[in-house]
């Protein structure tokens, strides 16, 4: 059944108002297992033995590194990876492709907001190959009218530059629109451009406990939406 209500912080507004639904991938769509798996260990891992180091001497490298370049376009970029650590970033994302998988509940969402004749527009900050690399793993690519890297804006979604770069190439009009995230700064930052309806997902890593949220809105699974 279509929801009734949607609800933010506080505040209802009917399903049928909304004309657009913005969805991130990865915590949102994808269970973001692979990319913690990912950074965490399958990167330090290769890395360490590219370089004659221990796991642990590779972790306590890379993660100031990681953490410097968090909420910029070059954290999320494959390219700048592949140059400052010397590995082609994006063969390694294929090793371990197997973990990708979609969240639960997401097919159904998608196939309901469809029927109910929502404009669906994947926007994420994923790397054109990243990107590539996980629409070709699930199929998702075919339920969506628009999809919308950030690399190909200039910005991070959690950056407010980005919010008019993507207004002035996808026609949302931001009153009518609901936006789904993972990420508390990319949320704020869609926020504070007027989304109307700004949602987080709880539990965005499956292996992870479910976060505690507040100041938004916060769903376990797409399906809370459709009830």
């Amino acid at each position: 059944m279509i929801p009734a209500m949607l609800q933010r912080a506080g505040t209802f507004s009917a399903w049928t108002a909304v004309d657009s639904v913005l969805l991130d991938m990865d915590g949102t769509l994808l269970d973001l297992h692979f990319d913690n798996h990912f950074w965490l260990e399958q990167v330090p891992q290769r890395y360490a033995e590219r370089r004659g180091l221990s796991l642990t001497e590779a972790k306590a490298e890379l993660t100031p590194r990681f953490r410097r370049a968090e909420g910029t376009l070059q954290w999320y970029c494959l390219d700048h990876w592949s140059r400052e650590l010397d590995m082609d970033i994006a063969a390694l994302k294929r090793e371990v492709a197997h973990l990708i998988r979609v969240l639960p509940d997401v097919e159904i969402f998608l196939q309901r907001a469809r029927a109910a004749g929502k404009r669906l527009v994947l926007v994420t900050n994923a790397h054109q190959e990243a990107l590539a690399i996980k629409l070709e793993r699930t199929g998702l690519a075919a339920c969506f009218d628009a999809i919308v890297s950030s690399h190909t804006l200039g910005q991070p979604k959690e950056n407010a530059a980005f919010w008019p770069a993507l207004h002035a190439i996808e026609p949302f009009e931001p009153a009518a629109t609901l936006f789904v995230d993972d990420s508390l700064p990319v949320l704020r930052a869609a926020r504070d451009y007027g989304i109307a309806q700004v949602v987080a997902m709880r539990q965005p890593d499956s292996r992870r406990p479910a976060r505690y949220i507040t100041e938004f809105r916060s769903i376990q699974t797409l399906a809370e939406l459709l009830t």
